[in-house]
């Protein structure tokens, strides 16, 4: 079960240490390696949360997937998150990590979501739109595709929502016939 109050605790702790190393960039790009291990393999999760195998044997396949290719900061606190038992947490604690290292750059992660791939140029000009209607300081994009959307898109940042799509559209009209709004309007 996913605890955000033990994750955020960890990653502030990560944090601060990596700041006090001056090593702050270099665990950030660890974070963003581990996030897309996290996400690309199920069965590092599975082993993650798999109550049958044991603290060492995670440790060293931990160690084997990032060797090389995370700092000693960064494989330490692994260490100690399995002696810890805290392994489980790692998905968490890395976005929440890559969350207080945003807030503490002034860094924005917007979500575009749309119906078919879009071009490097409207991707640039989108993030230029963002940042200058929002006032946002920099902004990250992240682009997905959802063939559900039909056309338009869904813009996500900051606890914000903008549903530009024809599904929503397709939505609020039928919506509308089911309330029988039109009723009203003929007689």
């Amino acid at each position: 079960m996913p605890n955000q109050r033990l994750a955020s605790r960890y990653a502030k702790s990560l944090i601060d240490l990596a700041i006090d190393k001056g090593q702050l960039e270099a665990v950030y790009a660890d974070m963003l390696y581990l996030k897309a291990v996290c996400k690309s393999s199920r069965e590092f999760l599975l082993l993650l949360r798999s109550p049958i195998i044991k603290g060492d044997q995670k440790n060293s396949i931990i160690t084997a997937v990032t060797k090389g290719k995370v700092s000693d900061l960064t494989a330490a606190f692994n260490h100690l998150l399995v002696k810890k038992g805290r392994e489980s947490d790692l998905p968490e604690i890395v976005a929440a990590f890559i969350e207080q290292y945003q807030q503490l750059k002034g860094i924005h992660s917007v979500t575009l979501t749309t119906a078919a791939p879009i071009s490097e140029e409207l991707k640039q000009a989108i993030r230029q739109k963002v940042q200058s209607e929002r006032s946002l300081g920099t902004v990250e994009l992240e682009t997905k595709t959802d063939e559900r959307l039909i056309g338009g898109f869904v813009l996500e940042f900051d606890n914000n929502l903008v549903d530009a799509s024809i599904l929503r559209d397709l939505k609020d009209i039928k919506n509308q016939f089911l309330r029988n709004d039109y009723i009203h309007q003929i007689r």
